[in-house]
């Protein structure tokens, strides 16, 4: 009985090692948020009413296609989880033991500016107050100037019909960017187009050379799924990406803001970059000079995550916004502290960091965290 055990569990090993390589090299699946799980069940419905083989209206996948990942509730547990947890084994089949500490501890990075926009990186830890879900801190466990944080960027370009006109401008400026950022051995950056659907065309690396032909390799396409692909690089890229130590994680996303594609929400999108840690870097690709409808979401998107929206209106003010980004990344404080109350239910505590005894000063940060679960 021992030997035919170990025989069939071999097996099922063997046999299933081919498809998770095919589904980390395939095209991402589509994000599977509470709005697009919604949406899934309705293309189903409308589904049993037609032929099995033609998709709906809105692009969904067919049901033969391999189901994508949990929702964006359950992404942080699910990461942590041990391969083989969901077999249902005894303990007394398991060869090791797994051990798991939570730490009732909060990370921020933050940019601080003085009235003129100037940053200001001599402030100390007694110069800051931290207010998590309207009560102070209960400590400042650490307190660190991060003006040479590890870096871990994702560059996502809207690649739709509806940006044509500079795209080829914004690649060079990208590219550029990406040349005076990136540091071999020390950061990391990777590469998204995305128009109906994000595609990756360089992960991660801190190789320049390639991450330059990334970018090039990007073609002008349909639709428009921008919060898809914010989904998708802030859940299936950074929220995975391997951590050694205080890192910065920023996307630096060109779009004009117009989303007419996407199975998720902006507030979904939004919750799945603070969960991830991410703050968002909007550059628009807008002519009209801001205040258009995408426009304002670009910026709302940019706030709440601790990021910063800019809105170019000749050509050259592209680079300029690339160069301030760059600035801004190498001008960071980073502290972690233990809040006053952080029960393990998942809920959301709002964040806010209070620059003391200066007048001027203005704190940019990610507006809150979700609490971890058991």
């Amino acid at each position: 009985m021992h030997s035919s055990r170990c025989i069939l569990l071999t097996f099922i090993s063997i046999s299933l090692l081919p498809r998770v390589v095919a589904q980390n090299t395939a095209a991402p699946d589509l994000p599977s948020a509470p709005s697009a799980v919604s949406q899934e069940k309705k293309n189903q419905g409308k589904a049993q009413q037609s032929a099995p083989s033609v998709q709906g209206a809105s692009g969904a996948q067919p049901e033969a296609a391999p189901p994508g990942p949990k929702s964006a509730a359950s992404v942080p547990q699910n990461a942590a989880a041990p391969p083989g947890a969901e077999t249902g084994s005894s303990s007394t089949d398991e060869p090791t033991a797994t051990f798991r500490r939570r730490v009732n501890e909060v990370n921020v990075v933050f940019t601080v500016t003085d009235k003129h926009g100037r940053y200001v990186n001599d402030l100390t830890k007694n110069d800051f107050s931290i207010i998590d879900d309207q009560k102070p801190a209960l400590e400042v466990r650490s307190f660190h100037r991060e003006t040479d944080l590890p870096l871990q960027v994702g560059l996502l370009v809207d690649a739709s019909n509806s940006v044509r006109d500079r795209f080829k401008f914004e690649q060079e400026a990208a590219i550029e960017f990406l040349n005076q950022t990136i540091r071999p051995r020390y950061d990391q950056a990777f590469i998204v187009g995305f128009d109906v659907t994000p595609e990756v065309t360089q992960d991660f690396t801190d190789n320049t050379d390639l991450l330059s032909v990334g970018v090039r390799g990007l073609r002008p396409g349909g639709g428009t799924a921008m919060y898809d692909a914010l989904y998708f690089a802030c859940r299936d890229k950074l929220l995975k990406a391997p951590q050694t130590g205080p890192t910065r994680r920023a996307i630096i996303l060109l779009s004009d803001g117009d989303d007419n594609q996407s199975h998720v929400t902006r507030e979904e999108a939004v919750e799945m970059a603070q969960r991830a840690e991410v703050s968002i870097y909007a550059i628009s690709t807008n002519i009209n000079g801001g205040g258009s409808h995408g426009d304002k979401l670009l910026e709302r998107i940019a706030d709440a995550t601790g990021g910063r929206a800019f809105f170019p209106f000749q050509l050259r003010e592209v680079s300029d916004a690339f160069s301030e980004i760059q600035n801004e990344l190498r001008s960071q404080y980073a502290l972690a502290y233990t809040p006053a109350n952080l029960a393990p239910n998942g809920s959301y505590h709002s964040i806010e960091i209070l620059a003391q005894n200066h007048k001027g000063l203005r704190v940019r940060s990610r507006h809150g965290y979700y609490a971890p679960t058991n």
